[in-house]
């Protein structure tokens, strides 16, 4: 982790922890976090290691970082001195059979986000989500956890088209045959899952939405398009655009949404969904592109449309828009603090 990074990180994580939310409660337990070294699980892993020395627990919580790959993880935290307070555990939650931990709260973060997989991988896609969270919910309930969080997503929604907000009761079309839909339709069961234990077995259940969120420390070569234009900008490179950039989507920062985490974590209802994005974030694929280039404008960048590029796995959302009612969220206190030209710019520096 470069310097620039590492302090981009660290004033996250302490706006993070300066949420008026009941840490206290958090002392002392053990939380489990699956896809811990990913984009939103590692952020969650420094939030949590952060609690003691920050003075907000008076004994430290301890984690369970669940990876699929603790190499990575052992380059992720090696910044951190967490000595006992930090266990990496391995498992491939495709195949979780072998997966036995105890904890008090379950947070259920791994997952193959990125759309270039969808094509490529979509079994790998969808199994952490159906049958890795089938396993989880079992070890939830052996372990009398207090919560068991879902990290689910807004692809649950499916096309929407009649929708010009998308409140937690609203849901399109997903078309099953389609083999982009191994993402969405396994988070749907997900959510199902998680639900239908909290009313078979009382396990406290809560879920979220996360829309499209960024930040530092995201694969750039993820797939996804505002990771392909940060890229473009890291690289001093022009924006190529492979599609009219019509399509609109709510950007989300990394700390917002961590944020929106904890809120439902300590405040939410059980068994309640709540999107975790930021309307004010509502951008046009070619706003972004055009907002990336205006945040450099010595480099001279430009914004290039060109055609569909066939020979890439990525396989693109059908649905033009998807802009998210926050006010489910907003009711328990939380508001998205970090708009997108200064968020941006974090997840740009961060990589410098």
């Amino acid at each position: 982790m470069s310097s620039c990074h590492e302090n981009i990180v660290t004033d996250d994580i302490g706006h993070i922890l300066a949420a008026p939310l009941p840490w206290h409660r958090l002392a002392g337990k053990t939380v489990a976090v699956t896809g811990a070294s990913g984009f939103i699980g590692s952020y969650l892993v420094r939030s949590l290691l952060a609690l003691h020395p920050a003075g907000k627990v008076a004994a430290p919580v301890r984690v369970i970082a669940i990876v699929r790959n603790p190499e990575k993880a052992a380059r992720r935290f090696a910044d951190l001195d967490a000595g006992d307070a930090l266990s990496i555990v391995e498992c491939d939650l495709s195949l979780p059979d072998g997966l036995n931990v105890r904890a008090d709260y379950f947070i259920h973060a791994a997952s193959q986000a990125s759309p270039r997989f969808y094509g490529t991988d979509p079994v790998g896609t969808l199994a952490p989500n159906v049958i890795g969270s089938y396993k989880l919910l079992q070890l939830a309930q052996a372990s009398a956890a207090e919560c068991f969080l879902y990290i689910s997503s807004s692809e649950v929604y499916g096309d929407t088209r009649d929708h010009s907000r998308l409140s937690e009761q609203d849901y399109g079309v997903i078309d099953p045959t389609d083999i982009r839909s191994c993402y969405a339709e396994s988070k749907r069961m997900g959510e199902t899952l998680s639900l239908s234990w909290m009313r078979q077995y009382g396990l406290p259940v809560r879920i979220i939405r996360p829309f499209h969120t960024y930040g530092p420390g995201i694969d750039l070569q993820d797939g996804r398009v505002f990771a392909d234009f940060v890229a473009d900008i890291v690289q001093r490179r022009d924006i190529s655009m492979n599609s009219d950039g019509a399509a609109r989507r709510a950007f989300c920062y990394i700390s917002d949404a961590i944020r929106g985490l904890f809120y439902v974590l300590f405040n939410g209802q059980a068994g309640l969904p709540y999107n975790v994005a930021n309307p004010a974030g509502d951008l046009s694929i070619y706003e972004l592109a055009r907002l990336l280039t205006g945040l450099y404008p010595d480099l001279g960048l430009q914004v290039i449309r060109r055609g569909i590029d066939s020979s890439k796995p990525y396989l693109p959302s059908h649905f033009a828009r998807l802009l998210p009612d926050v006010t489910q969220l907003e009711a328990l206190g939380w508001k998205a603090m970090v708009p997108p030209a200064a968020g941006f710019k974090k997840m740009v520096e961060s990589y410098s």
